[in-house]
């Protein structure tokens, strides 16, 4: 009890470093909810991304409605879509498998580059695949007629079939003057592995090629060479409405592998071979100090606000890596020459900052 209360009675003599603590003490406690902590606000979302979007990717495509994207890419399996507001920001995103192939039909395997597009207010995407044999592969097509993708019932509308029915891969839509055109690319005969050209078609319908397939481009200049290749045609016009075709030259086993562009000539006949105008020298082609290698199988959109044209396109980041999937999806800002062509510059370096497309919000 005297310890105690000798404790009291000379609880002033405590050292000054003691009483400073205390005072400290009820200074941060006192106020109770009249003085609350604040908080550090959220930092602001970055401006910025790196390229490769993905780990691996082979043949991206991006399908734009509006502020929404729909991505895909080869899966080989099945089919899936990745909705989102952001391309550059498809780490953050899971696919979603919207259609498998029944097993044991001549398109259950192998199933490469489908591209999604909107016509007559449906939803098709079109596909290559082969029953396990590659002399096999052939352009097919679903329907989907929700108004989101993702959702609803795909329908297998079937083979798309020209008259000369051989070796497809790699198919797209256009229209021009209001007709539905067919690209892709193909081979010559019937067994003529690594020998591809791109052919055009028109088409009756969104599943429905009419007549007979035309060549409007094959390997010709010397960088188009190493494979004998022409393949992944997409069309994009400028703003007075000219067309050009973009597609990927070389092997895709090979660094070579590039992309080239044709044009269309003015009031000219995308029917006529003589109308298409190849560029002499590829429009992107590999860049080694930049981890870009053999870019190709390209695709466009627009920012959000629509106020810039973006290039989208897989590459590999080291030497011979062929066609596999270390092809990584990548995309790029482009701008257009004083002649209306379209320039993308070079394959931008992996894991540099890059402004995000203007208008992204995620």
């Amino acid at each position: 009890m005297k310890k105690a209360e000798s404790g009291a009675a000379n609880w002033w003599r405590q050292p000054v470093w003691l009483w400073l603590g205390l005072v400290l003490l009820f200074a941060r406690c006192g106020g109770g909810d009249e003085n609350p902590v604040t908080p550090n606000p959220k930092p602001n979302p970055s401006t910025t991304f790196t390229n490769p979007l993905l780990t691996s990717g082979p043949d991206p495509w991006v399908y734009q409605q509006g502020t929404t994207y729909y991505y895909t890419h080869t899966l080989g399996d099945r089919i899936g879509l990745i909705k989102t507001p952001a391309i550059s920001q498809l780490k953050e995103e899971r696919f979603t498998t919207v259609w498998t192939p029944p097993a044991g039909t001549a398109y259950s395997q192998n199933l490469w580059a489908p591209e999604l597009h909107q016509l007559n207010g449906k939803w098709y995407i079109y596909f290559a695949a082969d029953d396990g044999q590659d002399v096999n592969h052939r352009m097919y097509v679903l329907e989907n007629a929700a108004a989101d993708p993702t959702t609803g019932t795909w329908e297998f509308k079937g083979k798309l079939t020209p008259t000369t029915d051989r070796w497809a891969i790699d198919g797209s839509v256009f229209t021009h003057n209001g007709q539905l055109y067919f690209i892709w690319s193909g081979w010559v005969g019937t067994n003529d592995p690594g020998i591809q050209q791109i052919y055009i078609a028109r088409m009756a319908n969104p599943w429905t090629i009419e007549g007979d397939r035309v060549m409007i481009s094959r390997p010709t200049f010397n960088w188009e060479m190493n494979g004998l290749v022409n393949e992944g045609p997409e069309v994009i016009r400028n703003a007075a409405g000219k067309v050009f075709l973009i597609y990927s030259a070389s092997g895709c086993w090979t660094d070579s592998y590039s992309l080239g562009r044709l044009t269309l000539r003015d009031n000219g006949n995308p029917m006529n071979p003589d109308d298409w105008i190849k560029a002499p020298t590829p429009v992107l082609a590999t860049k080694p100090e930049n981890n870009a290698y053999g870019p190709g199988h390209n695709g466009f959109f627009k920012s959000p606000d629509g106020t810039e044209d973006w290039l989208i396109y897989h590459a590999n980041s080291a030497s011979d890596q062929r066609c596999g999937n270390t092809r990584n999806p990548r995309i790029q800002r482009f701008t257009w020459n004083a002649d209306g062509t379209p320039n993308f510059g070079e394959p931008v370096k992996t894991g540099v900052p890059i402004i995000r497309p203007s208008g992204e919000v995620k």
